[in-house]
């Protein structure tokens, strides 16, 4: 798996003495949904790093607003943009991702699957 395409730009994933960092389960089952989806042919990188550097911008944007700004997580950007990339090549009916986005967090805490 290569993210080269991704280094130098906002959507870079973080990282700590060139390893990946990740805080929380999730963070890395997405990640690599993303990377198998692109393995898989589903999608590229330039595409999903177009994704990732539209939400962050959205954010951006929506967190300089006077509403109460969601704190800064570079990996719900990255969720938001793979659930856009999906939507967007057919690959799940947005309804459909949504129910299931829907029951995933109805989990208890701690339930990591």
């Amino acid at each position: 798996m290569s993210i080269d395409l991704l280094e130098g730009t906002d959507a870079a994933p973080p990282r700590d003495n060139g390893e990946l960092v990740f805080s929380e389960p999730w963070q890395a089952r997405a990640f690599g949904l993303a990377a198998d989806l692109v393995d898989g042919g589903h999608l590229t990188w330039d595409e999903f790093r177009e994704h990732v550097i539209e939400t962050i911008a959205t954010w951006e944007a929506t967190s300089r607003s006077d509403e109460a700004p969601e704190a800064w997580d570079y990996y719900r950007c990255w969720l938001i943009a793979l659930e856009q990339a999906v939507a967007d090549h057919g690959l799940l009916a947005a309804q459909a991702l949504a129910n299931r986005a829907e029951r995933y967090a109805a989990r208890p805490s701690g339930h990591d699957h």
